[in-house]
């Protein structure tokens, strides 16, 4: 696919800028001018916008159907403790939801288990079109799933279970963490001298990833319960990605200081009452002001995927930039998903997933969605331009 003459804003830190797009083999061949269109499928982009696909870092697309209780597979609340469950075997890409993603631009998507548990699971990462989840995955696991707060204290509380409480919380996750940690250090110091290793546990093979760096650990929480995630990870050296981060502003130099993304939002859910309170878009702005990598989450289907852009738009009200708002549902969740390699940017070499718009999104209020292409191939199309 060669897309001709857009307005392109590569999120790589350029000016817009007018040019083609090659797209060959599901790849940015080429960026340039007066491209050269060989065999290939000519888009007339005159006048258009072309940014990056958004990425949504936090969604629980194909898997919870918010009214049939039978589609709500990632939500394995039978025992506080399962990273060994993985998103990917509970997740529909046929589900309704899954299919309307790509109509607000959304190319890429994080898809995590629910929250009911302490720890909840394995996410991946996948494009927003197909029908075989496992062929659209680019990246499986990307993250170790942990809840804190309101969310395992209602699933266990109303059982008489524990954690009822915060307390109960804390302990669950540092008594497993220890436990896992032992089992890592005796199977490396079996490898070193040759002996037996210990008796192989699936919770805690589930959670090597997390403790060896490779993955993140992905934390529910808001409030309060951001220092105990801060604090989870300092202990057992692990990276950190920290999700919805309500009331973020009170805590600025602690999520400073402790490197972890912060993946907000969503804003729009209820708000007013305990934990939810202090949903406010102004956070983004002092975390960004601060240097911290944070983009903004649909938490998809609970909302759906249009919030992504409309807090973004939201986002500039309160004061950040049109460009840096954009950052937010681009380049900086996929490096905080750690697929910033294939999407997030316009660049040779990645991924060719465009959105084309009728003017810049976050600037132009009328900016209307006209195309999204994923790896070269148009997924969706405005009625008006079919």
């Amino acid at each position: 696919m060669l897309i001709r003459n857009a307005t392109i804003l590569d999120m790589t830190g350029a000016a817009p800028y007018t040019g083609d797009i090659l797209i060959r083999d599901g790849k940015i061949a080429a960026i340039g001018c007066d491209l050269p269109a060989q065999d290939q499928q000519v888009l007339d982009a005159s006048g258009l916008w072309a940014l990056p696909g958004f990425v949504d870092a936090h969604t629980h697309q194909g898997g919870f159907d918010m009214i049939d209780q039978n589609g709500m597979d990632l939500n394995e609340m039978t025992d506080p403790v399962t990273p060994q469950v993985c998103a990917i075997d509970g997740c529909n890409p046929l589900d309704k939801n899954f299919r309307s993603v790509p109509a607000a631009g959304v190319t890429t998507l994080c898809i995590t288990p629910g929250s009911g548990n302490v720890i909840c699971g394995q996410a991946f990462v996948a494009k927003s079109v197909g029908n075989d989840i496992h062929k659209m995955t680019i990246k499986n696991p990307s993250a170790l799933k942990i809840a804190l707060g309101m969310n395992p204290k209602g699933a266990y509380g109303p059982k008489g279970r524990k954690p009822m409480t915060r307390m109960g919380i804390a302990s669950v996750l540092m008594e497993t963490f220890a436990k896992a940690d032992q089992y890592r250090k005796e199977k490396q110091k079996a490898q070193l001298e040759g002996t037996q290793p210990p008796k192989y546990d699936e919770k805690y093979e589930a959670m090597l990833p997390a403790l060896e760096g490779q993955i993140p650990l992905k934390i529910h929480c808001e409030q309060f319960d951001m220092l105990t995630a801060i604090e989870l990870a300092k202990k057992y050296h692990c990276r950190l990605t920290i999700e919805h981060a309500w009331l973020a502003k009170e805590f600025l130099e602690e999520l400073s200081e402790s490197g972890a993304d912060i993946n907000y939002g969503p804003v729009g859910v209820p708000t007013g009452y305990g934990e939810l309170t202090g949903a406010d878009l102004i956070d983004v702005k002092l975390l960004d002001e601060r240097g911290v990598n944070v983009s903004i989450i649909s938490d998809s289907p609970i909302l759906s995927e249009e919030v992504l852009l409309i807090q973004a738009g939201e986002a500039v009200r309160c004061g950040v930039s049109p460009e840096r708002a954009l950052r937010m549902i681009t380049i900086n969740p996929a490096k905080a998903l750690g697929v910033s390699e294939r999407v997030g940017s316009l660049e040779v070499g990645k991924d060719g997933d465009v959105v084309l718009f009728s003017a810049m999104p976050t600037r132009d209020v009328a900016a209307k969605l006209c195309y999204t292409i994923i790896e070269g191939s148009v997924v969706y199309t405005a009625p008006e331009r079919s």
